[in-house]
């Protein structure tokens, strides 16, 4: 399988790790939506990332649907299997993945919208939903007092990506200190080798060391 996109978007980067955790062998390609537009077109004509290129050359787009069947093919789940905390652990994983889409707004209306085009009563919305989304992780996560490779399930390892990823691209509306367990998580979560193999960043998994 083929992994396309960069580890600078969360959703690529969830994929990477946790296909390392499901133990599926992968090929990554560092191809930017943006600079490599033309290269990652020939690949897929729709430019999404992450892209999966499948063994029989079958396209996928979506973390969640690429992580769907990732599991399909991996004798393992990264997700709960006892419906109550397969149901909490499905919340925690929406929770992320909008707090992702909304630093990726924040990026976007900042970086390619023209400054004089910026609307600020937007930007301000923006960042409260993505706030509410990471004030709902705070309070209902449970951080384990050592994380593994094998311990951690979805919803930790995307929340951790989220975190890390808001922290680094929107650090002036996402404040470290009012997060303690998110805080906690993350630095636990970035020290496993699966992180650290795949780093956020313009680099190829896996990581040279």
């Amino acid at each position: 399988m083929k992994l396309i996109g960069m580890l600078d978007s969360p959703f690529v980067r969830r994929v990477a790790i946790s296909l390392q955790l499901l133990e599926l062998p992968f090929e990554h390609q560092s191809v930017s939506v943006f600079s490599g537009f033309d290269r990652f077109h020939e690949i897929n004509p729709v430019v999404k990332a992450p892209t999966l290129v499948c063994d029989d050359g079958t396209i996928l787009m979506d973390s969640t649907l690429i992580l769907e069947y990732a599991e399909g093919l991996s004798s393992r789940s990264l997700m709960p299997m006892e419906p109550q905390a397969r149901l909490a652990a499905w919340r925690r994983v929406g929770l992320a993945l909008a707090a992702c889409e909304k630093s990726v707004q924040v990026v976007y209306e900042r970086q390619l919208r023209p400054a004089r085009n910026v609307y600020q009563p937007w930007l301000d919305r923006i960042g409260g939903q993505l706030l509410a989304a990471f004030d709902a992780l705070e309070k209902e996560l449970e951080v384990p007092q050592s994380l593994r490779g094998d311990t951690i399930d979805q919803s930790l390892l995307s929340t951790a990506v989220a975190w890390h990823f808001s922290r680094q691209v929107v650090p002036d509306i996402v404040p470290g200190g009012p997060y303690p367990r998110l805080d906690k998580l993350s630095r636990q979560a970035e020290a496993l080798d699966a992180f650290r193999a795949a780093p956020f960043g313009d680099g190829v998994y896996p990581v040279s060391k």
